[in-house]
């Protein structure tokens, strides 16, 4: 497959933190080489992702037998959903998307309640899948994409009262309870990986996600 330059950079520095790349051309691709990673019969914890929606991931894994533990089934109340988030967090592999990717390889993830950084930092399995439009220049960007423009759009889709919510402006010092509800609450940054093998990075050359 070919590569431009600025893709094999990248997947290079990815390399150089300890982090497996796989590049795909089409998301169809990236779902097979993601099925491919995770055994049939291993348990799957997921966090909230848009990407992992329009891939339709949870439901592929569903139909093949995985346990999945999907904290957004329907019809399940709240305390349901926490118990299957913090389940999710110590599943055999956990499953996610970055809110942004600096050229340089660093990694940033948002979360809200927690559940999700625990998963990304200390599953025994992390993939992370990434359309190149979370792709960034350094990781002072990639840092205002995700507080400025993924973020805001969480909270539209989510209908949270976030103080970037009005203008896409982050106001973290401002951005706090009860007058908000904030979506990044803990923002995580994978730097580099010191346990090999435990991350692939599966980047999809189409956009996907916000």
């Amino acid at each position: 497959m070919m590569v431009d330059s600025a893709t094999q950079e990248l997947i290079n520095n990815l390399g150089r933190r300890n982090i497996d790349a796989l590049y795909c051309n089409k998301a169809e691709e990236a779902v097979g080489k993601i099925l491919n990673l995770i055994p049939a019969d291993a348990s799957v914890g997921i966090s909230g992702s848009k990407t992992l929606a329009e891939l339709k991931l949870i439901e592929r894994l569903k139909a093949r037998g995985n346990k999945v533990f999907d904290q957004y089934k329907p019809g399940i109340d709240k305390e349901e959903s926490a118990r299957l988030r913090q389940q999710g967090v110590s599943a055999d592999y956990y499953l996610t998307s970055a809110n942004a990717v600096s050229k340089d390889g660093e990694l940033v993830f948002l979360s809200a309640f927690g559940h999700r950084s625990a998963g990304i930092a200390n599953a025994k399995h992390l993939i992370v899948v990434c359309g190149i439009n979370k792709i960034t220049a350094d990781i002072n960007t990639a840092l205002t994409r995700a507080r400025e423009y993924a973020a805001p759009l969480n909270c539209k889709r989510l209908s949270w009262h976030s103080a970037c919510l009005a203008k896409g402006v982050c106001r973290r010092e401002v951005c706090l309870s009860p007058e908000y509800k904030r979506m990044c609450c803990q923002v995580l940054i994978i730097e580099a990986e010191a346990n090999p093998g435990r991350v692939n990075f599966i980047l999809v050359k189409e956009s996907l996600g916000l």
